[in-house]
């Protein structure tokens, strides 16, 4: 157990703004670790565990974030163990579930409860709240690019905020919002047109690229495998202006979708000649 660990715990409703105030109840209480559904977040980067948020059933969800199953339960107490941190807040929906998780962890008694109407108005909360349900979405408090990996193939949203914490104190604190797998609004999926659609925009922005003739796509867990095959202009150095070409294709594509580009792969397969080149030269 570590036993000079200060345990806080921030404790709310569902969909209340607990993840979208974590930040500012850790800063007024000088906490540097959060432990939120089933990760452990360090300054505002992830350091241990996998988000509940990605279970299938909102059942596994509470057993994810109570880190009821092994190895999870075992690989954030090594985790703790290791980091030793000086104080870490613990968020929940209710007195009963942050206790369970320090009890869980092997964490110290909690020394204090932060409740979320003693730092969100009313109707703050409400709009919290109607968020969660017309939208499905849930807010994490880490920054986009942390969770990018972890959330490929699922909405993901950055939310930069600057305003004053509890002690009036100004900060900028971006957050990821995501919507989950057992979102009641149903999976979404990109069509694979998209993908064609966004790399034959970039390529008539592209001088090396004369058109491009196949675009394939594979999707899984970790995001999509794009394969394509493109008509080249003469004269170029296809090696280097096809690396740039690539590199362009893969920043557009997670910009716009918000998924990460596991490999992408482009062959040129027909080079474009001007109508100027006499081919009996060659």
């Amino acid at each position: 157990m570590l036993n000079n660990t200060k345990v806080y715990a921030f404790v709310g409703p569902s969909g209340t703004g607990k993840s979208y105030r974590a930040q500012m109840v850790a800063n007024k209480y000088n906490i540097r670790y959060i432990i939120d559904d089933g990760i452990l977040v360090k300054d505002s980067d992830v350091v241990a565990g996998s988000s509940a948020k990605k279970a299938a059933t909102k059942v596994e969800t509470v057993k994810k974030a109570l880190f009821i199953h092994e190895p999870q339960r075992s690989d954030m107490i090594n985790a703790l163990k290791e980091m030793e941190p000086e104080s870490i807040l613990i968020l929940g929906t209710s007195d009963g579930m942050v206790k369970k998780i320090a009890q869980n962890l092997n964490l110290p008694k909690i020394k204090k409860i932060i409740y979320i109407d003693e730092v969100a108005s009313k109707e703050e909360i409400e709009d919290a709240r109607r968020m969660r349900i017309t939208e499905g979405k849930h807010v994490i408090p880490v920054p986009t690019f942390e969770i990018k990996k972890d959330f490929s193939g699922y909405l993901l949203d950055p939310l930069q905020i600057f305003k004053s914490g509890l002690d009036k104190t100004p900060y900028i604190s971006e957050k990821s919002i995501i919507r989950p797998t057992f979102s009641y609004l149903g999976n979404f999926t990109i069509s694979d047109a998209v993908f064609r659609e966004i790399i034959e925009y970039l390529a008539t922005k592209a001088e090396a690229v004369s058109k491009i003739i196949k675009v394939r796509v594979k999707k899984n867990e970790e995001g999509p495998s794009i394969y394509i095959e493109a008509e080249v202009n003469f004269g170029i150095s296809i090696n280097a202006e096809l690396q740039e070409f690539k590199q362009k294709c893969i920043k557009e594509i997670e910009r716009q979708t918000s998924m990460n580009v596991v490999t992408m792969k482009i062959m040129a397969k027909k080079v474009k000649l001007p109508d100027s080149v006499d081919l009996s030269l060659y």
